[in-house]
C-alpha cells in the first residue's frame, strides 16, 4: 500500500553547531531523529503503520523489547484513529530524542469522546487499547491536531 514518508534527522533550531553536537560533559550526542508518514484511515493500514515503525526503529538501532512496545501502542493509535473517527487518513510520527522515543499518531476528527484509558470487565471484547499504551509508556497525552481538525494521541518510551 503506497503511503508518504518524511524523514528528518534535525528538529528545532540551536544557538549554535557546538550546542547540538555536544551533550553533557562535553559528549557528543546523535541528532535527533524524525520520521512521520501517512496511511488511509482504514483496518488495512494498521498492519502497514506496524511494519513501517518496526522497520525504521530497527534502522535507528532500537532495541527489540522497545521497537515490540512501539509496535503495539502505535498499533492500539493507528486502530482507534481508524475506529473512532471519521478520518481519510491518519498521520504518524516517531521521535528519538536522546533515550526517549515520542510516538503520535493523528486522526483527522470527528470522534464523540476525548480518548482515555477506561476499565473494562474480563468479557468485554475491546476497550483494553489505551490501558495498554499507559502501561507500556512513560507517560502519554492527547492534544488537538496542529494539521486542523481532529486530534493527536502521543506516547513517550525509554529506550
Amino acid at each position: 500500500m503506497p503511503y508518504a514518508s518524511v524523514t528528518e534527522h534535525s528538529v528545532g533550531v540551536a544557538p549554535s553547531y557546538e550546542a547540538l553536537r555536544l551533550g553533557r560533559g562535553g559528549t557528543v550526542v546523535a541528532p535527533p531523529r524524525h520520521d512521520v508518514f501517512r496511511l488511509p484511515a482504514l483496518s488495512t493500514s494498521v498492519a502497514e503503520a506496524r511494519r513501517h515503525v518496526v522497520r525504521r526503529l530497527r534502522s535507528w538501532g532500537i532495541d527489540q523489547d522497545t521497537r515490540d512496545s512501539a509496535e503495539l501502542i502505535v498499533s492500539e493509535l493507528f486502530t482507534n484513529a481508524v475506529r473512532h473517527t471519521s478520518s481519510e487518513e491518519v498521520r504518524c510520527s516517531l521521535q528519538l530524542i536522546g533515550t526517549r522515543l515520542r510516538l503520535e499518531v493523528a486522526d483527522q476528527g470527528c470522534a464523540r469522546t476525548v480518548p482515555e484509558a477506561r476499565s473494562v470487565t474480563a468479557d468485554q471484547e475491546g476497550g483494553r487499547g489505551l490501558m495498554l499504551v499507559e502501561a507500556l509508556s512513560e507517560a502519554w497525552g492527547v492534544r488537538p491536531n496542529q494539521a486542523g481538525a481532529g486530534r493527536a494521541v502521543w506516547a513517550y518510551l525509554a529506550t
